[in-house]
């Protein structure tokens, strides 16, 4: 099994925002390593078996490409935020042959992530260094149409941007859609879920169906944590809830159709004029401590 080790114990890196960036070793799984940035966990990647997802958040997301066609067949993908290029990773593995594209902000982040947690040879990964709702405009014509798999994962610190959150940046995503083709869009959000719910409501005014999935506690408004939401062009495969459920990880709610509907519970729709970033946690939810910070 191919294998790549970090040179440096605890790389790290001053990015041009401040921000600090730092690799750490997984102390429980020899080969896995986390991403921090600022003090919040980033992204989490197993490079002995990228197929390995540590986050639950991303662990959900992984189950929805699982259910996306046939097993192992190759897609086109789109990954807007590139964190440790976890999910592109997961493609990769699991899914050999597929074409994505990244799109990220920070070049310098993604440099050094590359340096210190190497990408597969060959694994067919090209990114793009660029805001993700304007490089948009600037991607191949030939995407157009012609994408299976949008993944939304876009974060300024631990917040999501406002510009891509709208029905108008959403409708710049659905004009690369491929018929059956899905988009993943990973969301924080609070007790009450006034931001979750907003983005709820806005994606299915574009897309043909979306479902909800979250712990159960976290769709329930009793914490702060993340909620997946999954939008296809064309009605999600029924079968796919109750197994997406099953799949967990546990505690876990899927929620779709009428039920999804009353939890969006009236929601205003999100433009470009009433958009605002995601709600920060509180201090502590999502940060760790860093050595010589």
């Amino acid at each position: 099994m191919w294998h790549a080790v970090v040179v440096n114990a605890h790389p790290e890196l001053r990015l041009p925002s401040g921000m600090r960036a730092v690799i750490e070793p997984d102390r429980w799984s020899e080969g896995s390593y986390t991403l921090v940035v600022d003090g919040t966990p980033q992204s989490h990647v197993d490079l002995d078996d990228p197929s390995r997802l540590f986050f639950e958040y991303v662990q959900r997301i992984g189950h929805v490409i699982d259910e996306w066609g046939e097993p192992g067949r190759p897609l086109t993908a789109l990954h807007l935020g590139a964190g440790a290029l976890t999910l592109p990773r997961y493609v990769h593995a699991t899914r050999p042959g597929s074409r994505q594209q990244v799109i990220e902000l920070d070049e310098a982040l993604v440099g050094f992530v590359r340096e210190h947690l190497p990408l597969p040879r060959q694994s067919g990964i090209r990114v793009r260094y660029g805001d993700a709702r304007a490089m948009l405009g600037r991607l191949p014509a030939a995407l157009h149409g012609a994408v299976d798999l949008i993944v939304v994962d876009v974060f300024s610190g631990a917040r999501i941007p406002a510009h891509v959150t709208s029905l108008e940046f959403y409708d710049e995503l659905r004009a690369f859609v491929a018929p059956g083709g899905i988009v993943a869009v990973n969301i924080a959000d609070g007790p009450g879920l006034a931001f979750a719910r907003g983005q709820a409501a806005t994606l299915g005014m574009v897309f043909g169906d979306v479902a909800a999935l979250a712990e159960s506690g976290v769709l329930k408004s009793r914490r702060f944590g993340n909620v997946v939401l999954v939008a296809g062009v064309d009605p999600l495969p029924l079968e796919w809830m109750p197994r997406l459920l099953a799949r967990g990880p546990h505690p876990a709610t899927v929620t779709a159709g009428a039920d999804l509907r009353r939890w969006i519970a009236g929601a205003a729709i999100v433009t470009d004029q009433t958009a605002i970033p995601s709600p920060a946690p509180s201090a502590g939810i999502f940060t760790v401590k860093q050595s010589g910070a």
